[in-house]
């Protein structure tokens, strides 16, 4: 019996022996299977990261994670290390449907275009998905809804447009939302509210309208929202105190109006409130004291009234606060003191008065304070100042009498206290002690006495001393003080003089020069008959990923050789030609003019005026994305800028949808880029024509610098003595006499371009005033375009008319006393 069992029990055994070896190499076949599909759909993407030749298993690829069964679970293309800028990058979607088990996409700032395809909706298991920074655009595809495991959604900086899409809405499980800089529309969805598992939600820098749902006061989860850079209207709602889990909430740049919610002083958790460029009114509610972790405040460019409340001493743990720009009145409450770990306070334009508490002096961390342009009185207390870590004091524009106080110890780097009743002497101790300044304006007061000497302050940049008693001349960093006549006289000589000198020798070297080219040209046409014909096309180095002579022939094939009809600008030196190829990318081309091409000598100034510009990384600077260097046919490759220049959009007709929003942002934007040419380019880099035409405009309204070092790339003379470049009525006038390029030149440029951005035309009246009388007093309303309305906004005032007097400085006679684009730049970033 034992050996009957024995034997009707071993075949079953192996049996399931056999079927077990048969479900583990099934399992492992169904696994390499996985992977190879899994791996196909990760190559669809065409990622240089990505390739048959890396690995037989995806597992292992660079930003490629797997599960313990080896399937796909994450993918990130770390586009922004792998891809110089966006068009480079040639990344394309990969195949969804291939990668079920993906739980992280992250394919941010790859240089997606188009739409997101439908097949998206086939990751089922997505938790996390970041797409932001592409060039994405239409609407979310249907199978959204499929998503419902979604978590994280980052879409910010892309160009959806319409109304925020109702798939959204179907995304219960999700904690982080950022739709911020896109051109969505409409009201705000009231979906939002009963997504209560929310923490992040930023829709910032879009078109919404309409006013804020109440609905919003449901999202008790919330921690941060951001509806910035809207037009949402009407009042705050007052749910919004509900959100007691709030840290930070930024509501600026709307239209709202009313009044602040008392309810606010509920959200005690908040550490960053910003409310500033609306239109909200009445008083700063007391409960606002209540918020005590309280670290930035910004309430500026409103219309709130009444007092400043004394509730504020609460908020011991302020860091930053703003309520310049409103109609805030009475004086400074001296509980000030109390806010010890206070760094920045800006309370100007408003219409405070009395005078400057004592206490302001005991806070020992304070950086920055601005008291401009308020109805401030008496003495500036001894003790401010005192402070050791305090860089920039504005009380500007107050009714301040007494002495200028200096510290002994002084690292200020802004001074600015022009516009008082200021008398007795400049103190030495400006010049001694204040070694850091690099902004100094006491103009218009009741100073008398001696100018201290400044020379020993090395990066003085700006310094104003006109309407006082002064009696002797600044020196070396300072302006003159000479009388306007005597100032006339003195240039009048020194033209004189040097037409008396050089005209004789610039024809007699012109005669020179006319006949060399004439021996040259007779020289070379010679030369060339005797070569043989070159049949190639010639050198041609792209920083864009195609091969050479493809892409060449894709841009004369896009232009049709350069035809007329896609030229869409003219300039001195070239034509600038709109190119769409045939992946539909649109680029602009800029075509060197035949005879400047032809030069010999261009060969390597232009070579290396490339090379600088490759190099050059701003965000205001329009993209050089190659060149083509051919033997009768040289173009760059540029960014293609939907709206065109600055000229002609402050010429068109529908020149007022360039608001005074824009048209601030437009200005710095050209700030930033100048600083950043002149003082984080080494060498630095000299635009040398900065001008209205050569500021382009996106699709955005955001301004690019375009054009620079053309001039040099047509002169191999790299010093700085120079012929003039440059537009008329932009170039500096010291060019007219020196010959020298320097920084200076473009400052005064971009004054000239500031101006004509906030006044609509060029500013040849105020420059003719200016040069007559540098301290002509013209008035803000007289300057701005009058097409548009007059701004009601009080931070938009304030704005510009801190643009205002910036190209006022930049604009002056003298290069010495104009400011660098680097301060420019700190003071419009205020």
């Amino acid at each position: 019996m034992r050996m009957l069992s024995h034997t009707i029990t071993s075949p079953m055994q192996t049996l399931f022996v056999l079927f077990g070896i048969l479900f583990v190499l099934s399992s492992a076949t169904a696994k390499d299977f996985n992977k190879s599909l899994e791996a196909e759909g990760l190559l669809a993407a065409r990622h240089e990261l990505w390739t048959n030749d890396t690995n037989s298993s995806p597992c292992s690829w660079r930003g490629i994670s797997c599960n313990d069964q080896g399937s796909v679970v994450e993918i990130d293309a770390y586009c922004e290390e792998y891809c110089h800028n966006n068009y480079t990058c040639g990344l394309k979607w990969p195949d969804f449907s291939l990668l079920p088990n993906v739980e992280k996409l992250a394919l941010d700032d790859c240089g997606l275009g188009g739409v997101i395809p439908e097949q998206i909706g086939s990751l089922s298991n997505l938790k996390h998905l970041f797409l932001e920074e592409n060039h994405l655009e239409g609407k979310l595809p249907a199978s959204f809804t499929n998503l419902t495991q979604l978590e994280i959604l980052f879409l910010s900086y892309n160009n959806f447009s319409g109304i925020i899409p109702y798939q959204i809405g179907s995304l219960r499980n999700l904690i982080g939302l950022d739709l911020s800089q896109n051109r969505f529309l409409g009201p705000v969805p009231p979906f939002f509210g009963s997504m209560v598992n929310l923490s992040f939600l930023d829709l910032s820098g879009n078109s919404l309208s309409s006013s804020i749902p109440t609905s919003f006061g449901s999202m008790v989860n919330l921690t941060d929202l951001d509806l910035s850079g809207n037009s949402l209207s009407s009042s705050i709602p007052t749910s919004f105190g509900s959100m007691v889990n709030l840290m930070l909430l930024d509501l600026s740049m709307n239209e709202l109006n009313s009044s602040i919610p008392t309810s606010f002083g509920s959200m005690v958790n908040l550490n960053y409130l910003d409310l500033s460029g609306n239109s909200l009114s009445s008083s700063i509610p007391t409960s606002f004291g209540s918020m005590v972790n309280l670290n930035y405040l910004d309430l500026s460019g409103n219309s709130l009234s009444s007092s400043i409340p004394t509730s504020f001493r609460s908020m011991v743990n302020l860091i930053s606060l703003d309520l310049s720009g409103n109609s805030l009145s009475s004086s400074i409450p001296t509980s000030f003191r109390a806010m010890v770990n206070l760094k920045f306070l800006d309370l100007s334009m408003n219409e405070l008065n009395s005078s400057i508490p004592s206490e302001l002096g005991d806070l020992q961390s304070l950086q920055k304070l601005n008291l401009s342009h308020n109805n401030l009185a008496g003495d500036i207390p001894s003790n401010i100042g005192k402070s050791l870590s305090l860089l920039d004091i504005d009380f500007s524009s107050n009714q301040l009498s007494g002495s200028v106080v200096i510290q002994n110890q002084c690292y200020l780097r802004h001074l600015d206290l022009s516009k008082n009743v200021l008398n007795g002497t400049i103190p030495s101790q400006l010049s001694s002690s204040c070694l850091a300044l690099e902004y100094l304006d006491l103009s218009s007061n009741n100073l008398v006495g001696v100018i201290p000497d400044f020379s020993n302050i090395p990066h003085l940049n700006f310094s104003n001393l006109s309407h006082n008693h002064l009696t002797q001349q600044q020196r070396n960093k300072l302006v003159p003080y000479q009388s306007e006549n005597h100032l006339h006289h003195q240039r009048k000589k020194k033209l004189i003089l040097c037409l008396e000198i050089f005209l004789p020798i610039m024809v007699v070297g012109l005669c020179f020069v006319l006949l060399g080219y004439a021996f040259y040209h007779r020289h070379n046409t010679t030369k060339k008959k005797n070569e043989p014909e070159i049949k190639r096309h010639g050198d041609v180095g792209l920083i864009l990923n195609y091969d050479g002579t493809i892409a060449y022939e894709d841009f004369i094939k896009a232009t049709e050789d350069f035809d007329l009809k896609y030229c869409i600008g003219t300039g001195a030196y070239g034509s600038v030609y709109e190119a769409k190829l045939p992946s539909g990318k649109t680029f602009a081309l800029k075509k060197l003019h035949r005879y400047e091409a032809k030069q010999p000598a261009l060969d390597k100034s232009f070579r290396n005026e490339v090379q600088v510009l490759t190099n050059l990384r701003h965000k205001n600077i329009v993209k050089l994305y190659g060149f083509c260097f051919h033997s009768n046919c040289n173009f760059l490759v540029y960014e293609y800028m939907e709206n065109g220049s600055l000229f002609c959009a402050l010429r068109d007709v529908e020149a007022v949808k360039l608001n005074w929003n824009k048209r601030v942002k437009i200005v710095k934007d050209v700030a930033h880029a100048l600083a950043y040419m002149h003082h984080d380019c080494n060498p630095p880099i000299i635009h040398r024509d900065i001008s209205s035409n050569n500021i382009l405009l996106n699709s955005e309204m955001e301004a690019f610098v375009a054009d620079f070092g053309a001039s040099r790339l047509l002169d191999p003379d790299s010093s700085n003595h120079t012929v003039i470049a440059g537009t008329l009525g932009y170039i500096a006038p010291e060019l007219a006499y020196t010959m020298v390029v320097t920084e200076k030149c473009d400052v005064y440029s971009f004054g000239v371009v500031a101006l004509e951005t906030i006044g609509g035309k060029h500013p040849e009246e105020l420059l003719s005033l200016m040069n007559v009388s540098p301290n002509h007093d013209t008035s803000l309303a007289d300057v701005l375009d009058a097409r548009l309305s007059y701004p009601t906004n009080a931070w938009i005032q304030k704005e510009l008319l801190r643009i205002y007097n910036v190209a006022r400085a930049c604009i002056l006679t003298d290069p010495r006393s104009r400011p660098t684009m680097r301060s420019v730049s700190q003071e419009l970033s205020r």
